[in-house]
């Protein structure tokens, strides 16, 4: 077996000198990506690999046992090592407390046979031309434009000693455009997320942040306090991607996370917003489709990477009309509590019934902040889900329906949980790309909203 081995040659010979029962990944990526500084382009690459990731499973002293190794492999001596590896690992592990019988063989149509799917740096030849027009303008309007565009496809052709054989394509594709003023003195950011650049405009995009450059020209300091602020989506999504990742029902049953009710009890059946806000993942949702069956290759409370795998993810409605509906959960949680197993898929969507956009709603703001993003956002108490972070490249001042300026920078301290109940707009949800989370998170639709007292606790010298 060589390197021209196609994907599924190397799982069935993972499979054929295994011991012990094992599931197995064979990921065959591809990825261009363009970057840019002080306007103008300074690299772009194609990038390729292939990687196996097998789990052995194994009985050992009081219980079953498992262990995962990751590798890129470029032929049958680093399959056979690879395996051997798990299987090891397996054999001197601790029992699992998650541990559940091997995901049966079961129906699907997943084009287990088809080869895998490709990128090159073509796909963002419009990009490129884009940015050219934006350079040659940037000197006239006195900016430096940076940032980054990237494509990637992965391709995972997962194998087990069950018989399951599965295909799954994950197409990722997000840019990031920063301006600044020639004097540094300003910036402004967003980003785009999409499947295949077709949707992305650089010329609006530019527009967008000239705009805001132009909102900067004015400088006003405040304080810290509660401010009524719009957040746009691309800042609700950092903040309830970190709620959806602490959604976990053991730890809501054992009273560790922010759904927690009290006596072993968890927040399903509670309302959390008064507005009819509806929170929930669906694999095969057009234009944020996604691996539809549990493929990760690390443990955790969420879903098991031994024992899910190649469980199908279903549609799942996290809050619904405002009301928790339901939490995430592995097969063996789910089996210890008599619940159905809700493993998360990779995107999130957000809506709340509303059709303003954002401008709209600054339109109809007497006074309050214009948020961009959020960054460097992390946990302070997780019985709250209380987070912190800064607020980054443009808080603006609007009154009277126009923005009059931008404002100093802020840290904030502020649980998306406690948010959803104080939201008193909710905007038209859209395709969005999160600051904060997008090395990890890409598959988002978010609205923008309202809330009348978001914490700024204190004033940052961030920019």
């Amino acid at each position: 077996m060589s390197a021209a081995a196609s994907p599924q040659d190397f799982v069935e010979r993972a499979l054929s000198v295994a011991s012990e029962p094992c599931v197995l990944w064979v990921t065959e990526h591809a990825e261009a990506n363009l970057r840019w500084a002080n306007n103008a382009l300074i690299t772009n690459g194609e990038m390729r690999s292939r990687r196996l990731t097998v789990t052995a499973i194994a009985e050992v002293a009081g219980g079953t046992a498992a262990g995962t190794v990751t590798q890129e492999i470029a032929g049958a001596e680093d399959v056979d090592a690879v395996v051997a590896a798990a299987e090891q690992l397996a054999r001197t592990a601790r029992p699992a407390e998650d541990a559940s019988p091997m995901v049966e063989n079961y129906a699907h149509h997943d084009a287990w046979a088809e080869p895998p799917e490709t990128t090159s740096i073509d796909v963002l030849s419009e990009v490129a031309k884009g940015l050219g027009v934006a350079f040659d303008g940037a000197p006239a309007a006195r900016q430096l434009l940076f940032g980054f565009a990237e494509h990637s496809v992965a391709t995972k052709y997962l194998g087990s000693s069950t018989g399951l054989r599965r295909r799954g394509v994950q197409r990722t594709g997000r840019l990031e455009l920063n301006a600044k003023t020639a004097d540094l003195a300003s910036s402004a950011w967003l980003g785009r997320a999409t499947r295949d650049f077709l949707d992305v405009d650089i010329a609006e995009a530019v527009d967008q942040l000239t705009t805001r450059l132009g909102w900067a020209a004015t400088k006003l300091d405040l304080p810290p306090g509660r401010y009524e602020t719009l957040l746009p989506p691309s800042a609700i999504a950092d903040l309830m991607i970190y709620a959806y990742w602490t959604a976990n029902a053991r730890d809501a049953e054992e009273g560790r996370n922010v759904f927690a009710s009290g006596n072993g009890s968890t927040k399903i059946g509670q309302r959390l917003a008064e507005l009819p806000i509806n929170l929930m993942s669906d694999p095969l949702y057009p234009g944020l489709e996604t691996i539809p069956f549990v493929d990760y290759t690390s443990s955790g409370d969420e879903t098991s990477w031994a024992f899910d795998a190649g469980l199908p993810i279903n549609a799942t409605t996290w809050i619904e009309n405002g009301v928790l509906r339901e939490l995430i959960r592995n097969r063996a949680h789910a089996a210890r509590t008599g619940t159905r197993p809700t493993p998360p898929a990779d995107n999130l969507i957000m809506d709340g019934g509303g059709t303003a956009s954002l401008q709209q709603m600054i339109s109809t703001t007497e006074r309050g902040l214009l948020l961009t993003c959020l960054w460097y956002i992390r946990d302070v108490d997780p019985e709250r889900l209380l987070l912190t972070g800064l607020t980054r490249d443009g808080v603006y001042l609007v009154e009277d329906g126009e923005v009059v300026g931008a404002v100093n920078n802020f840290r904030f301290n502020d649980s998306p949980i406690e948010l959803l109940g104080r939201i008193t707009e909710i905007g038209a949800a859209e395709l969005t790309l999160c600051r904060e989370w997008n090395d990890y998170f890409n598959r988002t639709i978010m609205p923008p909203i309202r809330v009348p007292d978001f914490n700024m606790s204190t004033v940052s010298q961030a920019s």
